[in-house]
């Protein structure tokens, strides 16, 4: 499909600076950008690729000002990457959609199916299961029973979800997913061998939560693991039992979260965090990559490190970790300096 300056400008409440009636069929990154493409520019770093990109149609921010001549049309935005995240989704829903139940699939007599569905090939459905309409469960998804799963969520191809979960509206569970899997739940026992702890809660995803790739999210050991409203969790992930994450809070790949602690809402967690169990996290928290945290994080820190501390505090520390050894040498030359003074005193 092709579309003009006009049209996308139209459709994202922008404003052409340029030809209007320039037309593209495809999207390309802003440094290999060709003739017939969209791009974007968000970033201040790939600016110097505006005045070079071969792309036919260049979606800005509105006070983007060019200090060169250039060759592509603008299309001023308020945000060009909220903008160019509405064009993706607009391509996506025009794509084929899959429909249909496959012949392949296995499918409880009691499961409760809405409108619209997709069941691929070899696709398990249990007993007393609940499905909404227009959702998209691709080959191989295993749903336990007494499992709901909401409005237009997607499962695609080998996510398990274990019986009495629950799965919310506008739902994404990438590959590999597997939910409600029992917690690590182990009792010490007197002979140094250890009980098991039956798991018998279940995990809640509310509306519009995307699960990444072979991220893990283990059943409530009595209760339920909460994933509110809007939480991105990335791929890798390990969410132990009776954890709670809070609205809107994304996390990056391989980040894991020990029993029992809390998240709170618009949280950003990097990669390779580890949060230890029975801890709380405030809300708004920001926390670096391969931070550690054992304790309590108020409300709107910004925090790293192992164990995880204030950014600022160590921003400032960790110039003195780099300047460790210098910081001994100058120890033991003073030390040695007070000796000498001692001896000449004597």
């Amino acid at each position: 499909m092709e579309f003009t300056a006009q049209q996308i400008a139209d459709f994202l409440q922008g404003q052409v600076e340029g030809d209007p009636q320039v037309k593209v069929n495809t999207i390309s990154k802003i440094e290999e950008g060709s003739p017939g493409s969209l791009t974007f520019l968000a970033n201040p770093a790939y600016t110097p690729h505006i005045y070079t990109t071969g792309a036919s149609i260049v979606l800005v921010n509105k006070d983007f000002k060019a200090e060169k001549e250039l060759s592509a049309t603008l299309v001023r935005v308020e945000n060009a990457y909220q903008s160019l995240a509405q064009l993706l989704n607009l391509y996506q829903q025009s794509l084929p959609q899959k429909k249909g139940i496959s012949s392949l699939a296995s499918v409880s007599e009691s499961a409760q199916l809405g409108e619209n569905l997709y069941l691929g090939e070899f696709v398990v459905i249990g007993d007393n299961v609940i499905i909404g309409k227009n959702v998209k469960i691709y080959p191989q998804c295993y749903v336990s029973d007494n499992v709901v799963i909401g409005d237009d969520s997607v499962l695609y191809p080998g996510v398990k979800i274990y019986q009495n979960c629950i799965i919310g509206k506008g739902c994404t569970l990438h590959s590999g997913a597997i939910i409600g899997a029992d917690g690590f739940g182990f009792a010490p026992q007197s002979d140094s061998n250890y009980m098991k702890v039956a798991q018998i809660g279940n995990v809640i995803l509310e509306d519009h939560v995307e699960i990444g790739a072979n991220t893990t999210i283990d059943r409530a050991t009595m209760g339920s693991t909460v994933i509110k409203k809007g939480v991105k969790l990335d791929n890798l992930i390990q969410v132990a039992h009776n954890v709670q994450i809070g609205e809107n809070t994304v996390i990056a790949a391989q980040t894991g979260i020990a029993g029992s602690s809390k998240v709170g809402k618009n949280c950003m967690i990097g990669g390779q965090v580890g949060i230890s169990g029975h801890i709380s996290i405030g809300d708004e928290v920001k926390i670096a990559a391969q931070s550690g945290l054992s304790s309590n994080i108020r409300n709107g820190k910004i925090i790293m490190g192992s164990p995880a501390f204030d950014h600022d505090k160590y921003v400032k520390a960790y110039i003195h970790f780099r300047n460790f050894d210098k910081l001994v040498k100058k120890i033991e030359d003073l030390e040695a300096k007070v000796e000498e003074l001692k001896s000449n005193s004597r």
